[in-house]
């Protein structure tokens, strides 16, 4: 099944890609790896604020990865010029959770992301990772995470 049809099957509609909020630029390649900016949680088109272990649930923290994991698709695939059957390998993600220091469940809150990637491009969709607690992300968002891929 190809991914257009997964994505289709899933009821997962692209977004357009997201503006910078700062500096830098949504991603960047040499050569055939594709390093793609922090993509932040959002909700209903805005962004998803809260801190896993004070007002978010690891549950809802796993929805707002899956989420993000939309979205950088969407920023992948414009990387791809339009085509994401140009994807040979999801390298690696890096996922940072708004959390409280006795929050230890950020693996928990990054599988969202890491599963829907799965789902979507099998094996290829398998990658390295790490997840971390950190204080706070721009904007109050619950979630961040990058992303590296290898492409055609």
């Amino acid at each position: 099944m190809s991914i257009y049809q997964k994505l289709e099957e899933l009821k997962i509609e692209l977004p357009a890609v997201a503006t910078p909020a700062a500096a830098y630029v949504m991603f960047a390649q040499t050569g055939n790896t594709v390093f793609l900016s922090g993509h932040i949680a959002k909700k209903d088109g805005k962004v998803w604020v809260g801190q896993l272990g004070k007002d978010i649930t690891t549950e809802e923290g796993r929805q707002a990865a899956r989420a993000v994991a939309i979205d950088l698709v969407a920023t992948l695939r414009a990387a791809c010029h339009g085509d994401l059957t140009r994807v040979k390998r999801i390298v690696k993600l890096m996922s940072l959770v708004n959390s409280t220091p006795d929050f230890t469940e950020q693996h928990l809150v990054t599988n969202g992301a890491s599963e829907l990637l799965v789902e979507l491009f099998g094996e290829q969709g398998k990658h390295a990772r790490s997840a971390f607690g950190v204080a706070q992300i721009p904007m109050g968002a619950c979630v961040e995470i990058e992303l590296i891929a290898e492409i055609a």
